[in-house]
């Protein structure tokens, strides 16, 4: 057994991908800006010949990547979409896929705007109860396609019994984990095929990098993919790598003192009158709390409940005075960072869901969402009391 295989989270993403350099020693490993490779000969090269197939700094963050999922394989591309899009792009016109009907809208755009043009089937469902998944099975269905917890309704799936649903089908599962991390939730343990991440979110945390990575265990998935990538060419650059690199040493401590931090808030959210509803799987009146008890787990395997939280302040005057009205948090779009960051999902990150679809699922005008970042607790509190005119 690799001895890397033995150590601790932390040790591993500290660690792995991230050796010494040989030639000089220096502790902190070169970025490789090459876009391509001098060859000693006709089909001979040092295992690399051009960036866009590969390059030494990407090597390094997919061996990282792939270590913190449990996984054998990580291929990385250029934001958290092209991740996506590739993964939508292993199937064929005729093809079927399942996805939760409250996942990221960019997903939603990318696959009824791009790929359904192309002939892929698509149903947008619920898939909070794995039951539902059955009534939707085709023959032609190749894939289900999750989020838990969902973007930003916080709606969770149940990753092992939705795989086993999966598996007697013949179907692959994948899941968009880039609310949780490896950190909080690794889907592959629940028998998940394919993981998707925006690395651009809490692998990043610094809200200063684009990218997106896709996890397996599965040779054949991982060879498709890899050879999507170099055809399509939506591959992320040296230097976002090298900070990519740089940022998952920080993972445990960053989503730790945010989910921390996000807990204590989402229970005093709770007590407050004027919300009309605070959304968190760490609240016990979170219809799936019991899910996110038992698939929510640090790589220590403690229960943790993320960083985000959603809450409906029931009129848009009083939705636009909380947001003129705080001063830590910032209005942007985005989540994962170590600044606490708030947005209007109705009209930001799903403006492209159809009106109807949105309010069917209860993204509403006045739904509210909050990215939790690292601050100081007393000053995130005060300013969330600024922003409710306690």
């Amino acid at each position: 057994m690799d001895k890397k295989s033995k150590w601790g989270f932390s040790t591993k993403s500290i660690h792995v991908g991230n050796e010494a350099d040989e030639a000089l020693g220096s502790v902190s490993p070169p970025i490789h800006l090459s876009s391509t490779f001098k060859q000693d000969g006709v089909g001979n090269n040092r295992g690399h010949d051009y960036s866009r197939v590969s390059n030494p700094t990407r090597d390094r963050l997919e061996e990282n990547l792939a270590v913190l999922d449990g996984a054998k394989y990580a291929i990385c591309y250029s934001t958290g979409m092209a991740a996506t899009t590739a993964l939508f792009q292993l199937f064929d016109a005729g093809d079927h896929i399942i996805i939760s009907r409250n996942t990221y809208g960019g997903t939603y755009r990318m696959a009824m705007n791009v790929l359904k043009r192309q002939g892929i089937e698509f149903d947008w469902i619920d898939t909070r109860d794995p039951e539902n998944i059955k009534k939707y099975l085709k023959p032609n269905t190749k894939l289900v396609h999750v989020e838990t917890p969902t973007n930003p309704l916080l709606e969770l799936c149940d990753l092992e019994k939705t795989s086993k649903i999966c598996k007697k089908a013949g179907v692959f599962l994948s899941v968009d984990n880039s609310f949780m991390s490896p950190y909080g939730q690794r889907p592959i343990e629940f028998g998940v095929d394919i993981v998707m991440q925006s690395s651009t979110k809490s692998l990043s945390g610094h809200s200063d990098v684009l990218g997106g990575v896709l996890t397996t265990n599965n040779e054949d998935l991982a060879e498709r993919l890899r050879f999507l990538l170099k055809a399509t060419g939506g591959v992320p650059s040296a230097f976002d790598n090298w900070i990519l690199l740089r940022s998952t040493k920080t993972l445990a401590l960053r989503y730790q003192k945010s989910s921390d931090n996000a807990t204590e808030l989402a229970n005093w959210l709770n007590e407050q009158k004027n919300i009309d509803r605070v959304i968190y799987p760490g609240l016990s009146s979170h219809p799936q709390h019991e899910i996110a008890v038992k698939q929510q787990r640090t790589p220590e395997d403690k229960i943790i409940f993320g960083n985000m939280i959603s809450i409906d302040l029931g009129s848009v005057e009083s939705r636009d005075t909380f947001l003129k009205s705080i001063e830590v948090f910032t209005l942007a779009e985005s989540l994962g960072g170590v600044e606490s960051l708030v947005c209007v999902p109705y009209n930001m990150t799903h403006a492209a869901v159809p009106e109807k679809t949105k309010l069917e699922m209860g993204i509403t005008e006045t739904l509210v969402r909050l990215a939790v970042g690292i601050e100081d607790l007393t000053d995130l509190k005060a300013d969330l009391i600024r922003g409710l005119g306690k």
